[in-house]
């Protein structure tokens, strides 16, 4: 046997071990946490939720007080310290500055943006709406109290943020809104978790509360595997509550390799 073959024999060997071993499967996460947005609550997250605790998974949704991005982040990350295993965190508009920011968090391994804001270090929900304005925002809809939360008017709420749900459960979510404070939209964004962690997006494409072009931006931007709900208003996750749960298992399944 010459050189050269005592050189490639070992390699050759090697490859064709390589060749015979399976690629390892992705090892699915269990543990999902469905963070709401502004003028909601996690009520709104049911119709997920039973989609995907029939398919096996634990679910538990956050509720946060709507007070602050500090508060709202500190109730989330309360609710990620009590998950047994690796965590999806799954964020609704507002909810997806909060998971942005909690995603940090080791024990979190994917994110899931469902029509929401992934912000960049030092942006604000309300700089990006001015560079892609909502079709809300260019009405007089958004309403203020005296000392500084936010709310939609009760009367155009259904066609503002939920066109697509039955007129009396929009109507009912109309008159019970959370309403959330000012500040939350000014509040700049730290280091976001979705430039270390994979990400999802599914996109509302008849959103009026965020820009569609917004909400493509910020998939396109983070790298996120990317869904477009046809004709889905921002209630996306309530109106069309399979293909999110979907998008969610994806990331369950994909987020751990």
């Amino acid at each position: 046997m010459n050189l050269k073959s005592l050189i490639l024999s070992p390699m050759l060997a090697l490859a064709a071990t390589a060749a015979a071993t399976p690629a390892m499967a992705a090892t699915p996460v269990k543990d999902i946490v469905l963070v709401h947005g502004a003028w909601v609550n996690g009520s709104g997250w049911r119709p997920v939720y039973d989609v995907l605790v029939k398919d096996g998974y634990h679910v538990s949704v956050a509720e946060h007080p709507l007070t602050s991005l500090g508060d709202d982040v500190t109730a989330v990350k309360r609710i990620v310290d009590m998950q047994q295993g690796p965590v999806i965190l799954v964020g609704h508009s507002y909810g997806g500055a909060i998971i942005t920011d909690v995603g940090n968090d080791p024990k979190v391994v994917g994110l899931v943006y469902i029509a929401a804001h992934a912000l960049d270090e030092g942006e604000t929900e309300v700089a990006n709406g001015k560079r892609f304005p909502s079709a809300t925002s260019k009405t007089p809809d958004i309403k203020k109290t005296a000392d500084g939360f936010l709310y939609l008017d009760p009367a155009k709420y259904p066609a503002d943020f939920a066109a697509d749900l039955n007129p009396a459960q929009a109507a009912f979510e109309a008159n019970a809104q959370e309403l959330t404070a000012a500040s939350v939209f000014n509040s700049p964004a730290g280091k976001p978790a979705w430039k270390t962690k994979p990400s999802w997006y599914a996109v509302a494409t008849a959103d009026r509360i965020i820009n569609p072009d917004l909400e493509r931006m910020y998939a396109k931007r983070a790298g996120s595997q990317t869904i477009e709900v046809q004709g889905a208003s921002h209630s996306v996750y309530q109106s069309h509550p399979k293909e999110v749960a979907a998008l969610i298992e994806q990331a369950a399944n994909n987020a751990v390799k």
